[in-house]
């Protein structure tokens, strides 16, 4: 995700990265892929997937950013003005991606007051994670979104053998870790030095353009 996020960054915002920047994004990807990568199998379908699922949600993080920059859209007014194009597209495609996956029909599922709270409960944690992750990307980017985001599969990991036993903690689950937060600190403060990210596009701004409009308007008329 990382770098497909970096190269987007590039080709269309011509972001630059410094040299310190490039290298904490490389520790973190080291140290993630130490302590989650144990037993690697590719095959054509598997493969398929994985790349689709990586470019388009480094597309869909990227034109958040895209979007809030060049119409100064806070994270509650795009959030609400996306939310009902995603659950609409969601209520046409899911059912018929649901029958393709598990071979039954969604309108055939036995609903249970259990199963209603813990889809009413998804849908709470949904919103939470969406509203999270558009103020982050507005805030910052979603570079940084990204590697922020590896600090949760530190602390799923870190809970899990916590509180499900520590089988398969091992020294270099442990290492892996250490070495993804002391990537994830080093990004922080290389990319906030100057020069550490430096944006070399200029978006025309919705509301500075409509303000520049009526203000030779104003000056027309007198």
């Amino acid at each position: 995700m990382i770098p497909a996020s970096c190269l987007l960054e590039v080709v269309f915002d011509h972001v630059h990265y410094s040299r310190d920047t490039k290298l904490s994004i490389m520790v973190v990807l080291i140290g993630v892929a130490v302590c989650t990568v144990t037993d690697v199998s590719v095959n054509a379908r598997g493969l398929i997937a994985a790349v689709i699922a990586v470019w388009s949600t480094a597309l869909q993080q990227y034109y958040v950013h895209f979007l809030q920059r060049k119409y100064s859209l806070n994270s509650f007014n795009l959030l609400g003005h996306t939310a009902p194009a995603q659950a609409g597209s969601l209520l046409l495609v899911g059912p018929f991606a649901d029958y393709l996956l598990t071979g039954k029909r969604v309108d055939q599922f036995s609903l249970s007051s259990l199963a209603l709270f813990f889809l009413a409960l998804s849908c709470f944690i949904a919103i939470g994670v969406n509203l999270s992750q558009f103020i982050c990307i507005g805030r910052f980017s979603a570079v940084s979104f990204q590697v922020l985001g590896h600090m949760k599969t530190v602390l799923v990991l870190s809970l899990g053998f916590l509180f499900f036993g520590k089988e398969g903690l091992n020294l270099q689950v442990v290492l892996g870790m250490v070495l993804a937060v002391l990537g994830m600190i080093w990004y922080g403060n290389a990319s906030a030095k100057p020069g550490g990210k430096e944006r070399r596009s200029i978006l025309p701004v919705r509301s500075a353009s409509l303000k520049g409009s009526s203000e030779e308007k104003a000056g027309a008329e007198k």
